[in-house]
């Protein structure tokens, strides 16, 4: 997205002695533009020079924006501004002497609508084909303007695609990593191909004309959407780090996964301070990365190591990590380890976890080091697809689990017992979720766009849509049974309200690729959390209400 700069300098008066805190600066003012005067759903963000840290609030119907007095100390800011189909105009310098700092902000007509264009934006203004689903697979590693920027033709498509689709899913551009199992033959071939490569080469900059399809963004927040107070925070090497999962510990604590790289990180959101704790290799060449992040009963960290084929704890107190390697027998190129869940393990001892290469689970007795294997599918009928990705355990440590390859979600005893309950929307590929302490499966229907929750209890469905092309890949359910889930396309974070069915969707600062979500419960408002697994940064976000 492109982003004019506006540097506001502000006065610095020092106080001596330690009983006297750094002054705030409270910052206001009003945004308007000439074709439609104040600007409700206005992103405006403030990051400090040499700061890691950066704060946005949303402009109200009057166009008015306020960032608290408690996120601004004085000192030079850099202020941008996200509003689809605007820049900032002017020269955007302001020195200001007071605590209270007003900034009214002028908005122009961009002359790059492209460059602001969510991917949800790209997928609704292209033509509908099929073949346009094709391009939402590749929001995995970068954005679908890089596609429609290009020039490639069907010819080079058609050999750009398979070596595409041989990178791993943990693969960023400046960062490609080939799985041990990955060929060319695994990338779509024949009639298929083709289609793809056609319709791609169709929607491009291929022929060098100006693509005849009208450019559509979404309509920008209001009302309730507007009440809210984002924070980021910029990771080490944020060009390659991936904050895939983000939790918070009962210490206020925020602990990332990195799916490019061999380490846990740990940030302090208070100072911003970060800290990376190193994992064991267990596959040399193999590609690096970890997934899925969980904490225990006891408060340790415990991560899934993908291609490494091990499962990882972390205890925050040492700083010490121990790997649990899959055993030789089991182990094979295909492995990948994703997903884990150690939060029940206090019940029986055993950390379960999912391994994608066989659609096979693994029950851990953290005590002995053994490892038990289970064939959740064995005893099916044969003929329907069935995949697990997100897993969840319930109070008893059995399993749930979420039927990516069809519209189930599933549960699996400890005996290997499985039930398939299948979702009332056909084709859902239901992705990830979490347990409730109630028996309340929360989960993120990501072809389907929708939240799904399913009573354990009663057997029952509920299901809450959510804007088209949205792509969630996770949700969640907080203390006040309200539904969270983010956008892989959107760059936005959904609330839903169950009994109402109310639904508020908060614009992000920036291009987001959301994965794992997190609701921290100890805050009032709820705070929630999550990783931008493209850029390099972890997101807070606070609901005014």
């Amino acid at each position: 997205m492109i982003r004019l700069a506006l540097t506001v300098v502000f006065a610095v008066c020092l106080s001596f002695g330690n009983e006297h805190p750094v002054a705030a600066a409270e910052l206001t003012g009003k945004v308007t533009s000439p074709e439609e005067g104040a600007m409700e759903g206005v992103v405006v963000s403030a990051r400090r020079d040499g700061s890691t840290i950066r704060v946005s609030v949303v402009t109200d119907a009057q166009g008015q924006y306020a960032f608290p007095a408690a996120r601004i100390e004085p000192g030079s800011y850099t202020i941008s501004i996200r509003a689809a189909g605007y820049d900032l105009d002017g020269p955007g310098a302001a020195s200001v002497a007071a605590q209270k700092t007003t900034l009214d902000l002028k908005l122009k007509k961009t002359q790059n609508l492209a460059a602001q264009l969510t991917n949800a934006d790209w997928m609704s203004s292209l033509p509908d084909a099929p073949a346009r689903r094709g391009l939402a697979s590749c929001t995995t590693c970068h954005t679908v303007q890089r596609i429609l920027d290009s020039a490639y033709t069907a010819d080079n498509f058609k050999e750009l695609i398979p070596r595409m689709m041989r990178y791993g899913a943990m693969s960023k551009p400046n960062h490609p990593q080939i799985p041990p199992d990955r060929r060319a033959t695994s990338a779509p071939q024949g009639e298929v191909l083709t289609r793809m490569a056609e319709y791609f080469a169709s929607v491009n900059r291929s022929s060098g004309r100006t693509p005849s399809y009208a450019l559509k963004t979404a309509p920008r927040p209001t009302g309730r959407a507007t009440r809210v107070v984002m924070t980021e925070y910029e990771l080490p090497r944020p060009e390659i780090t991936e904050p895939h999962d983000v939790v918070v510990d009962r210490d206020g604590m925020v602990w990332y996964s990195d799916f490019g790289a061999l380490f846990i990180g740990s940030l302090d959101p208070k100072s911003g301070k970060i800290t990376e704790y190193s994992l064991p290799a267990n596959k040399p060449g193999a590609p690096v990365g970890s997934l899925d992040l969980q904490i225990d009963h006891d408060g340790n960290l415990w991560t899934a190591m993908m291609y490494q084929a091990a499962i990882a704890r972390l205890d925050p107190k040492t700083g010490k990590a121990t790997a649990f390697p899959l055993p030789q027998e089991f182990d094979n190129p295909r492995v990948q380890i994703g997903m884990l869940d150690p939060r029940h393990a206090h019940v029986d001892g055993k950390v379960w976890f999912s391994e994608g290469g066989t659609r096979t689970f693994y029950r851990l007795d953290v005590a002995s080091g053994k490892f038990e294997h289970i064939e959740p599918f064995k005893a099916l009928p044969r003929g329907a697809p069935h995949g697990a990705y997100g897993i969840s355990s319930d109070r008893q440590n059995n399993l749930w689990f979420m039927d990516f390859a069809d519209r189930n979600v599933g549960r699996t005893d400890k005996t290997g017992a499985t039930t398939i309950y299948p979702v009332p929307t056909p084709q859902s590929r239901p992705r990830r979720g979490h347990m409730t302490a109630g028996g309340q499966l929360v989960f993120a229907e990501f072809s389907a766009d929708k939240v799904g929750v399913f009573d354990t209890r009663t057997e029952k469905f509920q299901e809450f849509p959510l804007a088209p092309h949205f792509a969630p890949y996770d949700a969640v359910m907080d203390r006040n049974g309200e539904l969270w889930t983010g956008g892989m396309s959107t760059d936005t974070i959904a609330r839903i309200d169950p009994k109402s069915g109310a639904l508020v969707n908060y614009l992000l600062p920036m291009s987001t690729n959301v994965r794992r979500v997190f609701v921290d419960d100890t805050t009032t408002p709820v705070t929630f959390w999550v990783g931008n697994n493209h850029h390099g940064n972890i997101v807070k976000l606070e609901p005014m209400d």
